[in-house]
């Protein structure tokens, strides 16, 4: 799908720096790293399962696929893309999203920053068929090469046993984890949306502000905001290794854009 390379936000200008319509039948390995925080286990466990339509990108929970990391974090399966990665060495306890306080580098990863904005407006279009087990998200942290740079924005969380026919309830905001100048503000609210169709869900991420949006519309303002880069990860998760309804989180394009004109 072709979206303007200039877009109006809040009387804010921005111009787009990273798009990717999925328009191949190959994931573009200048954008994507198709493995979930892959230090912390190995890429070989961590490796997403997707396909890709020429049209869209389907992240999937396949009947094969295997816990990720089931020393640290149980029976979880995921599968995810993400825009960045840095590591400290092997056997060490330094890495981005430490979710677990036993967690140690198991697997040496070279740094990369493919997309690491600071700053600007993130979308992405996006449709969900999952079950009660499942998750899908899109969220942002930080690379953590600075310990305290580990905020995490979360633009879009799905928990399939909040959906329904006609409304789902969308989990959005800001953790803070190590970064003291920030507090946790996450949100959980219902939306009157169909999550199976088409949506577009977005963030305008400023210095003193967070924005979010769906479809355009504005839900709430967060009077903070990380100041450091970060990366996307685009998430599926499975919680309880249960191969019951296939899992299917469908990408359309996913957009980031810096700002050239601060009116507000």
């Amino acid at each position: 799908m072709k979206i303007a390379t200039r877009r109006e936000i809040a009387g804010n200008e921005y111009e787009l720096a990273f798009y990717d319509g999925f328009d191949g039948l190959e994931l573009d390995g200048d954008k994507w790293l198709p493995y979930y925080l892959p230090q912390w286990s190995s890429r070989a466990r961590a490796r997403a399962h997707y396909q890709l339509t020429g049209q869209s990108l389907i992240l999937t929970i396949d009947p094969e696929q295997q816990p990720w990391c089931p020393e640290f974090n149980g029976q979880i399966r995921v599968s995810s893309l993400q825009t960045g990665l840095h590591a400290g060495p092997l056997g060490s306890a330094h890495g981005q999203h430490r979710f677990n306080p036993a967690c140690v580098v198991r697997e040496t990863q070279p740094s990369l920053r493919l997309y690491t904005p600071h700053h600007g407006y993130i979308e992405f279009r996006a449709r969900c068929r999952i079950s009660p087990n499942h998750v899908a998200a899109l969220w942002m942290i930080g690379l953590e090469e600075v310990p305290e740079h580990s905020a995490e924005i979360c633009l879009f969380e799905l928990k399939g046993q909040n959906v329904k026919s006609d409304s789902a309830i969308i989990g959005y905001g800001l953790h803070p984890f190590a970064d003291p100048t920030l507090t946790d503000e996450f949100f959980e609210e219902a939306f009157a949306l169909d999550v199976s169709d088409y949506h577009n869900y977005g963030v305008e991420w400023c210095q003193d502000r967070l924005c979010f949006y769906i479809d355009g519309k504005p839900v709430r303002t967060l009077d903070q905001s990380p100041d450091y880069p970060m990366q996307l990860m685009l998430n599926l998760y499975d919680l309880h290794n249960r191969n019951t309804t296939p899992a299917h989180f469908e990408i359309d394009y996913l957009a980031g854009f810096k700002i050239i004109n601060k009116i507000k």
